[in-house]
């Protein structure tokens, strides 16, 4: 198969041919007829959708902060070469956007290394959308970590503590608490920022909200969709919130 053949292949499963489900009939003048959605299967659909979006929510949380974690590391280390690495990795991720690196991390296999590889879709997309975020977290814990007081850390070595311990015991607990409000508006951000899997056909909420909406000619599934959003992030606020009450202790 030629690089043209395969590239159409590819592009055809991408954004660029979503399939909008349009179903209808002609009547006699030519306008459009079609068997309206019910709401139970709109919400039923929407609500396969939204198991989608929950996915990418999860699993790019559970990589994309231990990733931003050793990345800060790197971004602080004493080493030029390591420090420089992960200054133009952070610039890159955040300095381009998460549309063209989920299409990037997508086609790179197969125009880089002529790797056909199924089922790579979804992989694809937690992939782009950690190494993404984990830029975004960098900083933030960089910034939490460099505001830490000196003190803090001789006073660890009075007390015996070796470097990990003083981190993983001392600083990072602190840490965490102070940068949880910019943690958890990147949070909600990556919750808006899920319906971008549509550019490689994932089948996430919006996408289903999106085809509903052109199958039926209604702008309602778009609405239920922002409400199932809106809920989300309301969640996702409150347990940010629990978790910062929890942590008040450090004040």
């Amino acid at each position: 198969m030629n690089h043209f053949s395969k590239a159409q292949e590819l592009v055809c499963g991408s954004v660029f041919f979503l399939p909008l489900f349009v179903s209808m009939s002609a009547t006699e003048d030519g306008r459009r007829v079609g068997v309206k959605m019910s709401v139970a299967t709109m919400l039923m659909q929407l609500g396969k959708g939204m198991i989608s979006t929950a996915e990418i929510f999860f699993l790019t949380l559970l990589f994309s902060l231990p990733l931003g974690l050793l990345v800060s590391f790197g971004r602080m280390s004493k080493n030029g070469l390591v420090r420089g690495i992960s200054k133009f990795y952070i610039s890159i991720m955040r300095g381009t956007p998460l549309m063209l690196q989920l299409l990037v991390v997508y086609f790179a296999p197969y125009y880089l290394f002529g790797l056909n590889l199924r089922g790579y879709r979804f992989p694809a997309i937690i992939l782009a959308f950690s190494i993404n975020y984990a830029a975004y977290f960098a900083e933030i814990y960089r910034g939490g970590i460099e505001s830490m007081a000196v003190g803090q850390y001789e006073a660890a070595k009075v007390l015996g503590y070796n470097k990990v311990q003083t981190f993983f015991k001392i600083i990072l607990p602190q840490v965490i608490k102070r940068i949880l409000p910019s943690i958890t508006n990147e949070t909600i951000t990556l919750v808006k920022d899920t319906s971008l899997a549509f550019v490689l056909a994932q089948a996430e909420m919006f996408t289903m909200a999106k085809q509903i909406a052109a199958k039926d000619t209604s702008m309602m599934p778009l609405m239920v969709a922002g409400l199932f959003y809106y809920v989300f992030n309301l969640l996702v606020a409150f347990v940010m919130e629990r978790i910062e009450k929890s942590m008040s202790y450090y004040r």
